[in-house]
């Protein structure tokens, strides 16, 4: 029976079924500074101990400041925070990619840099944005504090089986054209809850013409679309993207991995409960504005103006450079 890309790393990682809701097994757990504590006290008061210190990966990050030279200190509101994580993950002997370390950076960035997540993988990190590793053609979303407790105890969840949603952008872009512009306009002209309760495949032309991290930057607004999990099945461009990280496989045992990635690609005939198709021609770049992604400015249109009547993006309440900061970062 054909399958979707989603299907087919979906079902590989089902242990049993209960009703609508399927037993996932996971490769990979990610943890950053602000939601892992309570998942840790959550261990702590049940005596649990973490199932696979090697399938997991710490990186501190959200609650750090950003100036050069800084350290866990330097924000002091958030340095309890930081310490007590760092502490926390130490003990346990997880792996961790602190401040001063040449790898840090944003968990989901790191993963990636790092091989951490490869094609066909299952992850997971207490962060809406964990669906950017979905460009390299894994399952990886967003959970709750509750949820990482159960993810580091048992390596594996309870969820409900999200639907297929195939969002197709063929034909060729303007230069000038991202994947964070390809994002804004898939969220405009489907809205903000198109993706809702859907596992997101990105295909077409366009999309496979997309670096690798354009893809992140593309998968990572999926959230904004309302998808909890963005993907695009793996090709060259991710193979050569992947080879020689740190924690990829090495020589004769990345051919092989690559030749079943190969495999990973939703079949021809493959159903999807939903199907979405824009032309790439008719993408601009452009910029979201006010309090929503699916308010956005292009330059073929006409400037939004605020209710004041003044005709200036900066009058709204929320400027474009932050939702474009965004797009690129948390």
């Amino acid at each position: 029976m054909p399958r979707t890309l989603f299907e087919k790393i979906w079902q590989s990682h089902t242990a049993r079924t209960y009703g609508t809701r399927d037993l996932l097994t996971l490769d990979r757990v990610f943890l950053h500074d602000m939601t892992s504590l309570p998942a840790f006290e959550t261990l702590r008061a049940r005596n649990l101990a973490v199932a696979d210190v090697a399938r997991t990966l710490a990186v501190i990050d959200h609650t750090v400041a950003t100036a050069p030279g800084r350290t866990e200190e330097t924000y002091p509101v958030m340095a309890p925070t930081v310490r007590a994580f760092r502490r926390e993950v130490t003990e346990r002997g997880i792996p961790l990619i602190g401040l001063g370390d040449p790898a840090q950076g944003i968990v989901h960035v790191v993963a990636a840099e790092q091989g951490a997540v490869l094609p066909g993988m299952t992850a997971v990190c207490g962060d809406s944005h964990t669906c950017t590793n979905g460009a390299l053609g894994a399952i990886a979303f967003g959970i709750g504090s509750t949820e990482i407790a159960h993810a580091l105890a048992y390596q594996a969840l309870w969820l409900p089986r999200p639907k297929s949603l195939r969002v197709t952008v063929d034909g060729v872009l303007d230069p000038w054209v991202s994947g964070k512009d390809i994002a804004l306009a898939i969220i405009s002209r489907f809205s903000t809850d198109g993706g809702t309760g859907c596992a997101v495949e990105y295909a077409g032309s366009a999309i496979l013409a997309l670096s690798v991290e354009e893809r992140m930057t593309l998968c990572n607004l999926s959230i904004e679309f309302g998808a909890r999990i963005g993907l695009v099945a793996p090709d060259d461009a991710v193979f050569s993207y992947l080879e020689g990280r740190p924690r990829t496989p090495k020589g004769a045992a990345f051919d092989t991995a690559m030749a079943a990635w190969r495999g990973l690609a939703s079949d021809d005939e493959a159903h999807f409960d939903k199907e979405y198709a824009i032309d790439a021609r008719s993408i601009a770049p452009m910029v979201s504005w006010g309090t929503s992604p699916g308010r956005r400015y292009s330059r073929r249109w006409r400037r939004p103006r605020s209710r004041d009547g003044a005709g200036s993006i900066a009058a709204v309440p929320m400027g474009a450079g932050a939702r474009l900061c965004r797009s690129r970062g948390r």
